[in-house]
């Protein structure tokens, strides 16, 4: 069974979880992307929701397909948001930003009263941190910004380069809301709310992938079957 099946599976198991009248936050990335494909087909069906995109990318994607959307201005508090992730590990804490949004990511999550991450089976690790882990920070002071990154980086027990991401042009990626990302390339995150706490203190930093508490279930979707983690 290839990855996009698995997460294809991952994807067909949390919309068993929308309910008529929701307001659903909409991931970002490929699995995400399943996820909406599979709602747009619910809602063409005439289940009555509302979707609230994390990115331009989304927002595009779900509108094609017909989705209702709206804005967290409009509806500040969400029942739902399913996500993907890059790598999540037994505790439920996940590094997420791998597409580049987790500005909008983590505040969507952070709104909703349930957040579901759905993923193959390789995205679950024992040990965050072999995903590069994104880091959304301003263009000013950025050779300041990466010196400090790496300094509380090497802190928490996980000392590494943060580098630059680049897009396929060779430029600097630019994020939604006009940010640079540097990826930590850390290996190991022994203490992923210590680095967080570390990363929150950085004048210069929006926003970090370690999402810390936001995630109340995971939806894994491995060759012999489809399982679901809950937070205790």
């Amino acid at each position: 069974m290839d990855t996009d099946t698995l997460k294809q599976a991952a994807a067909a198991k949390a919309i068993e979880l929308v309910r008529p009248g929701m307001k659903v936050g909409l991931g970002t990335g490929s699995t995400a992307k399943h996820f909406v494909r599979l709602l747009a087909e619910r809602v063409a069906g005439g289940l009555n929701i509302v979707g609230i995109p994390t990115s331009e990318t989304t927002r595009l994607d779900a509108e094609a397909q017909g989705i209702p959307l709206a804005t967290l201005e409009e509806f500040p508090a969400l029942d739902l948001t399913v996500d993907g992730a890059d790598e999540i590990d037994v505790s439920l804490n996940a590094i997420k930003g791998g597409g580049g949004a987790l500005l909008g990511e983590k505040i969507v999550a952070a709104a909703s009263a349930r957040m579901v991450v759905i993923a193959d089976g390789t995205k679950l690790v024992q040990v965050l941190g072999r995903f590069p882990l994104p880091i959304e920070v301003m263009p000013f002071g950025l050779a300041a910004i990466r010196r400090a990154v790496e300094k509380v980086a090497a802190e928490a027990g996980c000392a590494g380069p943060a580098l630059l991401r680049r897009g396929k042009d060779g430029l600097p990626f630019v994020t939604d809301g006009g940010h640079l990302i540097l990826d930590a390339a850390v290996e190991r995150i022994p203490d992923p709310p210590l680095l967080a706490s570390h990363l929150n203190s950085i004048p210069g930093v929006v926003e970090h992938g370690l999402f810390i508490g936001l995630v109340q279930s995971a939806i894994i979707a491995e060759p012999d079957g489809v399982r679901v983690i809950d937070r205790a």
